[in-house]
């Protein structure tokens, strides 16, 4: 419990005190019906986007956008609009789904770890303090939810371990088929966990008594055991694996029916893939989603160093669980955990070999965490007695405990406080909307969909600050002309996708002619007042 009351405080802080960002706008559009706002040509109050996300649209219209302009399956979303009509629609409101979403994974981390031998708390804290878990527990996307599910289908099928094989019926794969099905459902990459877990139980009748004996004897060997032996051991453990892919193909077709007509909603979101550039990106975010952006908060030499130590921090973990595997938990619990663990990574490599591209992020590996956390905490455990507690071997396995936690809650503290891994838009906001005052005006990029760059800032904006959207396609003449009439323009050059990059190099263009002066500047923002009447020439 204590350990949940932690979680709740960190990812709710994390909630409170990180920006919007770019993500959470479309989260937030799609479920008020307007994934792709069509916001006006001329000047407008930040106010207007608080109009534009108040409303909520039904599962049908839902379903229609998600199809049409997104890569996501509809579960989350219809979840959060049932979820906006009970506390509100703002962003801090879809961000608390997240965090109780997580605080369930955590719980389900416990319940694992109790059903695999591994001691619950050191799990549960380790989980905590993955960086990957908390953040993605902390913002209004489908990661938090679709973890929890995949860890409740986990969960399910270990807890048949103490039911004799063939005995209690298939209802608890079935439900943990359905649950992973639904994670899948709520995130198409939950589907690596899912495979793990239908592999790991195929793994486990393959390797039953029943299949020895045939493997080794022959046909005769195995059919003198008996149907009924036969019946209790590897034929019940592929019934298992069966089972749970019947609950999965629950959610296969209309999974299909989303997937299929998603295929080309967001064609170059991904460089090509290359292997080595993407085994390097790989253990970059493997290493970020457990030790965080600790790098992030030096510079020069130092940065290097740090970044180094962290790399081979991970190395020295993922040895440290090798080497104990065999001491890890039960024998049947440890092969599923080991597979959950390792499928993300491996799923993306797949995943980008075969579609030409490089899908690794921080937050994809985030599914990964909870289930090395587990081997860790196994790994770390006492196999000694209580008066051996002195041993060399146990103060190490304390000490590496303390020093990951420790490790830990520095990147906790980050993902609560620096900006290095915020998104730019309430920094932006902030000091755009202190440059510009009531009777400034901002000029802000559109971006390539008007959702990325200009939901997140809007959300972060006072509701009273006048915005005027540019494009890349604007003539000098045209973006001095948007700043016509305006006593103080503030150029707010956010630039996170190629067209606001190229709308910031034309901005910054057309007002460097004279005409204009600086008057002040603070992150992301430049505040301009005319030298003589502002003109569109």
């Amino acid at each position: 419990m204590m350990v949940l009351l932690l979680g709740a405080c960190v990812l709710a802080g994390a909630a409170v005190r990180r920006g919007a960002e770019y993500d959470e706008a479309y989260s937030l559009f799609v479920v008020a019906g307007t994934p792709r706002p069509d916001w006006p040509a001329v000047v407008f109050t930040a106010a207007r986007v608080r109009r534009v996300i108040a409303a909520t649209a039904g599962p049908a219209r839902i379903a229609a956008e998600l199809r049409a302009t997104d890569v996501h399956p509809p579960l989350y979303f219809w979840v959060l609009a049932a979820w906006r009509r009970l506390v509100g629609p703002g962003l801090r409101a879809a961000r608390a789904l997240s965090v109780l979403a997580a605080l369930a994974a955590l719980a389900a981390v416990g319940a694992i770890a109790v059903e695999a031998g591994v001691p619950p708390v050191p799990a549960m804290l380790f989980t905590l303090g993955c960086y990957g878990f908390a953040y993605t527990g902390a913002i209004a996307r489908n990661f938090a939810l679709a973890e929890a599910l995949a860890l409740a289908g986990v969960w399910l099928v270990l807890r048949r371990r103490d039911r004799p094989p063939g005995r209690g019926g298939p209802a608890a794969d079935v439900a943990a088929g359905l649950l992973l099905g639904a994670a899948c459902f709520t995130n198409y990459l939950a589907a690596f966990t899912a495979a793990a877990v239908v592999l790991a139980l195929c793994w486990r009748a393959w390797h039953a008594d029943g299949w020895r004996a045939w493997r080794a004897g022959g046909w005769r060997a195995w059919r003198a055991d008996g149907w009924r032996a036969r019946r209790a051991g590897p034929l019940a453990g592929f019934g298992r694996a069966l089972a749970c892919l019947g609950g999965l193909a629950v959610w296969l077709p209309v999974g299909l029916w989303f997937l299929l007509a998603q295929g080309g909603s967001r064609p170059g979101q991904f460089p090509p893939f290359r292997l080595g550039p993407g085994l390097v990106l790989l253990g970059r975010d493997a290493a970020g989603a457990i030790f965080g952006g600790l790098p992030l908060y030096a510079a020069g030499p130092a940065r290097a160093a740090l970044g180094a130590g962290l790399a081979a921090g991970l190395v020295g973990l993922v040895g440290l669980i090798a080497w104990r595997w065999r001491g890890i938990g039960r024998a049947e619990a440890r092969g599923l955990l080991t597979l959950c663990a390792a499928a993300p990574a491996a799923g993306l490599l797949a995943l980008g070999l075969a579609c030409d591209s490089t899908p690794i992020e921080l937050r994809y590996l985030a599914f990964a965490t909870p289930f090395f956390a587990l081997l860790l905490a196994g790994a770390l455990a006492r196999q000694d007695s209580g008066r051996d507690v002195g041993r060399p071997a146990c103060r190490a396995s304390r000490a590496v405990a303390a020093a990951v936690l420790a490790v830990q809650a520095l990147a906790l503290a980050g993902l609560l406080t620096r900006p290095e891994t915020m998104q730019p838009a309430r920094a932006a906001a902030g000091a755009a909307a202190r440059l510009a005052g009531r009777d400034g005006r901002v000029l802000l990029p559109r971006g390539n969909d008007g959702v990325g760059v200009v939901g997140p800032f809007l959300l972060e904006a006072p509701p009273w600050l006048r915005v005027r959207l540019v494009t890349a396609h604007m003539t000098p003449a045209a973006l001095r002309a948007a700043a016509a009439g305006a006593p103080r323009v503030v150029l707010a050059p956010v630039g996170v996708d190629r067209e606001s990059r190229a709308t910031v190099a034309h901005l910054q263009a057309a007002f460097a002619g004279p005409g204009w002066r600086v008057v002040g500047a603070g992150f992301d923002a430049l505040a301009l007042v005319p030298t003589r009447p502002a003109s569109p020439r």
